[in-house]
């Protein structure tokens, strides 16, 4: 109870404090000062940027590029061309960190510009009698509002030898391109990063529980995202849970694992990297008991869709929230946010509805709003109309090497509203963000038919599809 009786002299007070500098709380805390004039500071204890910019999307994009131009440069043969190269890992985690470290200085000198006060180090709240209290490395704070973006951290599990394993975050901080390589788990971190190391040259294993990836998906998506994995060489063993790792004597390390209801035990061995990849958990241990506010089942922060917490004027977005683990999604909620709390809107927030999403997998993935499945249980088969093509880019005509390209409109009787959109293929993450706007208007299949095509491109099928295509319900 030491803080309750400090000096109200020593205690910093805002009108805004954010605790946790990653996208969500940055765009929020910035929007509050630059925009409404608040009295702002933001908390944080690593780089600045959080997750996304420091071991996630940012880095992540630059390999899968990187990734890229290897497949390219085995595809040259065929457009004619001959090519002789090499790859060094080295040069481009030069090139990648330096990039990297250059965003952060954007992002502290952004703050600067729009006022915004960065206190660093380790942020808690602490007994008080007096309102929420914030203890940072021995020092007090407290603000009028305070919103908790701490963000997350990937899981390890408890089984023998999980510590010779790295992490999503680890994965940034390889020297060179390992040899062999196991990716354990099923999300949308697990099938990227898999697809990037096998692209660039490792001999991949993806471990995932069940029969396929990404389920949460809809299932043309993750079904041949599985397909298209497979015919890239990389060896998916499925229905399988690791029971330990284990470095043998020539330092390689061998994942243990126990497949299907009998338990049969199975090796994946000769590993110079096994890398988890089974989910992240919320930044929570910041003494939200002193504060009142509540988890969830799951360890994520209870917070509506204003993002409002159990307890008045503190907030939570982001990752630690538990909704959309995506970092548009927290940038626009946090931006919402300030302009709820600070700009006079009451009915300011971020609507829930049709976000898109991609997933930088070899192929990528682009979806938006219901899946099949979810649409059929939410309006049942004879309320939908549902276009399917399976087709291939024209990349490949001329190569060897194939790729299919998979797309999905779900359209909602009477009027054939779409409410689901889904792709797969090259070039399927850039395509996605247009069709995005146009599901989040509402548009209709007759929207989608009175387009004009561009021709040739793989993005024209979406607006040339017909009946011939409709899925079959039964």
């Amino acid at each position: 109870m030491k803080y309750i009786h400090r000096m109200a002299a020593a205690i910093q007070s805002f009108d805004y404090l954010v605790l946790g500098g990653g996208s969500g709380g940055l765009a929020s805390a910035r929007r509050a000062s630059s925009r409404f004039g608040a009295k702002t500071a933001v908390i944080e204890h690593g780089r600045i940027g959080g997750t996304c910019v420091n071991v996630g999307c940012v880095p992540k994009k630059v390999m899968f590029y990187t990734a890229s131009q290897a497949e390219a440069l085995h595809d040259m043969k065929g457009y004619g061309f001959t090519v002789s190269h090499s790859f060094s890992w080295p040069v481009i985690k030069k090139a990648r960190d330096d990039y990297i470290k250059r965003l952060n200085g954007i992002y502290d000198r952004n703050l600067e510009k729009d006022k915004v006060t960065k206190i660093e180090g380790h942020a808690k709240f602490v007994p008080s009698d007096k309102g929420p209290l914030v203890d940072v490395d021995g020092k007090l704070y407290t603000a009028k509002h305070i919103t908790i973006a701490t963000g997350g951290r990937p899981i390890v599990p408890t089984v023998p030898g999980a510590e010779l394993g790295i992490t999503s975050d680890g994965f940034f901080d390889l020297e060179d391109l390992p040899k062999k390589t196991t990716v354990i788990g099923a999300g949308y971190i697990a099938v990227e990063l898999a697809g990037i190391l096998n692209a660039l040259g490792s001999d991949v294993s993806l471990v995932i529980r069940r029969d396929k990836a990404i389920r949460s998906f809809d299932s043309m998506l993750s079904t041949n995202l599985m397909e298209e994995m497979e015919a890239a060489k990389i060896n998916i063993v499925r229905h399988s849970q690791v029971e330990k790792l284990t470095e043998e004597g020539d330092g390689t390390i061998t994942v243990h694992t126990v497949t299907g209801e009998g338990k049969k035990q199975g090796t994946v061995p000769g590993n110079n990297v096994v890398l988890w990849a089974i989910g992240r958990a919320p930044n929570t241990d910041i003494g939200l008991k002193h504060v009142g506010v509540q988890l969830d089942a799951k360890g994520n922060i209870k917070a509506d869709d204003f993002q409002n917490t159990t307890t008045s004027n503190i907030y939570a977005l982001g990752d630690v929230a538990g909704k959309y683990l995506l970092t548009p999604v927290a940038v626009a909620a946090g931006r919402q946010l300030a302009i709820r709390v600070f700009g006079g809107n009451p009915t300011a927030r971020l609507e829930y509805e049709n976000i898109p999403t991609v997933v930088f997998s070899h192929p990528p993935i682009g979806t938006v709003g219901l899946t099949q499945e979810e649409a059929i249980e939410k309006y049942g088969k004879d309320k939908l109309k549902i276009y399917y093509d399976r087709g291939q880019s024209m990349y490949f005509a001329v190569i060897e090497r194939k790729e299919r390209t998979m797309m999905k409109l779900i359209c909602l009787l009477p009027d054939e509203k779409v409410i689901g959109l889904h792709l797969l293929g090259k070039g399927c993450d850039e395509m996605l963000q247009g069709f995005a706007v146009a599901v989040r208007m509402g548009a209709t299949k007759k929207d989608f038919d009175r387009t004009v095509a561009i021709h040739p491109t793989t993005g024209e099928e979406l607006v040339t599809m017909s009946d011939s295509q409709l899925l079959k319900l039964y």
